[in-house]
């Protein structure tokens, strides 16, 4: 499994001297994604992406994050149209901070708020939301946006103290998944990790009580039952093989205009 995470083209720190006078103006065009075969997610999203997505693991051995597989091809997000739309009702929060993010130099002790300046919503027509007053000012809208990714990272922090435990306690074991296509051609998506069931029925009745209390053994049953949505991948495989005809088609994504996680207080 491979993921293509640069979606930033061009980010640059966001200050008033440099950007008093743009604004930005987001829609539903989420064309910037559709080269991303799988993309990171928090523990806080697991509820809502497990309806629609398969949830796995994958890193390193320093460090694991849960991911949101997308595609079966190298490049290829079977969720984005070829018109921009995403098709799923629940859209990551990976994707909806774009285009800002933040980024840090010292390990994480602090961060600076970057923006893509390659967005096409990026502009100093007024369109959209200003990011400064006519006084240098943050707005409210810039300020909703660091409330969101200040939220953001606090969650990455606790995904990563799931992810620990996971890997602590030896639930994590390799998995590949099979495709048949169509015209009788089969694909294998590899390089993720999932949960071992037969590792979880090891746990200790400590361990285990553990997991319920932090509400981790909730995590841990919803990814095992998203991966049952490595079906609904395929079937968006056969899908993209048939011609689409763009004025045609339907908009079945239901958009998240105000940025935030799910379950979380943003």
């Amino acid at each position: 499994m491979t993921t293509k995470l640069l979606i930033y083209n061009q980010a640059r720190p966001v200050s008033p001297q440099r950007y008093k006078d743009w604004s930005v103006k987001t829609g539903t065009d989420y064309s910037f994604a559709q080269y991303l075969n799988s993309m990171p997610l928090m523990s806080v999203e697991f509820p809502a992406a497990s309806t629609e997505y398969p949830i796995v693991f994958t890193g390193t051995e320093q460090e694991i994050i849960p991911a949101i597989i997308l595609g079966v091809k190298s490049q290829e997000n079977l969720y984005v149209t070829n018109t921009g739309k995403w098709e799923a009702k629940y859209i990551p929060a990976f994707v909806r901070r774009y285009p800002f993010v933040f980024s840090s130099s010292d390990n994480g002790e602090t961060f600076t708020l970057c923006i893509d300046e390659e967005f096409e919503g990026c502009n100093q027509e007024g369109r959209g939301e200003r990011l400064f007053d006519s006084e240098g000012e943050q707005t409210q809208y810039l300020g909703n946006i660091l409330e969101f990714l200040k939220e953001y990272q606090i969650q990455f922090q606790r995904t990563q103290t799931f992810c620990k435990k996971l890997k602590d306690l030896n639930l994590l074991e390799p998995m590949q998944a099979q495709f048949k296509l169509g015209a009788g051609e089969q694909l294998s998506l590899t390089g993720f990790m999932g949960v071992s069931r037969e590792q979880l029925k090891k746990l200790s009745g400590e361990q285990l009580a553990n997991l319920m209390q932090t509400d981790e053994l909730d995590l841990i049953y919803l990814h095992l039952h998203s991966m049952a949505h490595f079906s609904t991948l395929a079937e968006k495989v056969s899908s993209s093989e048939a011609p689409k005809n763009p004025e045609n088609e339907e908009d079945s994504s239901v958009v998240q205009e105000t940025p935030e996680l799910a379950g979380s207080t943003i």
